[in-house]
């Protein structure tokens, strides 16, 4: 079965797509090319198919590309475009008519996975899985609020880490997905490796949605989404390579957004989306993180945004724009001296 189910009495916009379904043949694709996009796939212990595409494969940014096209669930367009004369060789273009779904009900980040010690093994595992499984088990708050649950007879879940989920979070996985194990699909990618910086810094439009979502802006108002950002290379260290994916979106990301309704409220939401408007703005997100102690929660929550925005109203004509690129602090971050 393939069915997406309304879970409220407001049937909305897409709620009868599957975003499972629609990113099954990429995940075969994915599955078919996996030597050239050099990643090593295999069954583990429960039997569940797990794709390295990054680990102890070296992965690439072809399969980046292809992993972020699976985040969104078959609802997005990921590419990558030669640019240097916006200061940067190498940009990502990401597009969606289904951005709500594409971007919040599949490529978000926010299925909390974690393991004991005890549980996995002698180390503690935690990950935010993201992709359209997400939508199968619906554990977030946040699926309640889009009126959206998928069905699907398979599933693919991405997690960003440095080694394989422990059995008891495969099992939870699958449990709570309604699935067996030879139907789910798991996609490892370390921030540190090039599939997995890409697959990160492809989430430039999302990180828009989400932040329109923290700012009340109805999200059954957003009817297209298009964005871009420049693609940095990946750092062995994982605090510089996460602080590298980030500051792509906060000072190299450009977003629009095709909204319907009101104009003085897609205005608003031009004017208070830009990372901008955070006090730690201009610095390095590494920077930033390291400061208060590796916690997220202490980071001004007006930072994780994208740098530059356009808000267009289909409803009335008008456009409204609001931030803009800081890529000389990009160069200073990413170039070294020839």
């Amino acid at each position: 079965m393939n069915a997406a189910l309304p879970t409220s009495s407001a049937p909305r916009d897409g709620a009868s797509l599957s975003v499972n379904a629609l990113a099954q043949p990429l995940v075969q694709r994915l599955l078919a090319s996996a030597d050239s996009l050099k990643l090593t796939v295999q069954r583990d212990a429960c039997g569940a198919c797990v794709v390295d595409a990054g680990i102890a494969a070296p992965g690439s940014v072809a399969a980046g590309l292809a992993v972020a096209a699976v985040c969104m669930g078959g609802l997005g367009q990921v590419r990558l475009r030669a640019s240097p004369e916006q200061g940067w060789p190498t940009w990502l273009e990401v597009s969606s008519s289904q951005p709500v779904l594409a971007c919040l009900a599949s490529q978000y980040a926010g299925w909390s996975l974690s393991a004991s010690k005890e549980e996995s093994g002698g180390k503690k595992f935690f990950s935010l899985g993201s992709g359209p499984a997400r939508a199968l088990a619906a554990k977030e708050e946040l699926f309640g609020e889009l009126g959206y649950r998928d069905r699907a007879d398979s599933g693919c879940l991405v997690l960003e880490v440095d080694r394989p989920p422990p059995a008891v979070v495969v099992e939870k996985v699958l449990r709570d997905c309604g699935l067996r194990a030879e139907e789910l699909t798991l996609i490892l990618t370390p921030t540190t490796s090039l599939a997995g910086t890409t697959q990160v810094v492809a989430r430039v439009l999302e990180v828009a949605l989400h932040k329109a979502h923290q700012l009340g802006f109805a999200l059954e108002h957003i009817v297209g989404g298009c964005a871009s950002a420049p693609l940095p290379a990946p750092s062995p260290d994982g605090i510089t390579a996460m602080g590298r994916t980030n500051d792509a979106i906060l000072y190299g990301g450009r977003v629009q957004l095709t909204v319907r309704g009101d104009d003085d409220a897609a205005r608003r939401l031009a004017q208070q989306l830009p990372s901008i408007n955070s006090a730690d703005h201009g610095r390095s997100f590494a920077d930033i993180f390291r400061e208060v102690d590796f916690d997220f929660y202490k980071i001004d929550g007006a930072l994780f945004a994208p740098a530059e925005v356009w808000v267009s109203n289909v409803d009335s004509g008008n456009t409204w724009h609001a931030g803009r690129l800081d890529m000389a602090l990009l160069a200073k971050l990413w170039l070294g001296e020839a």
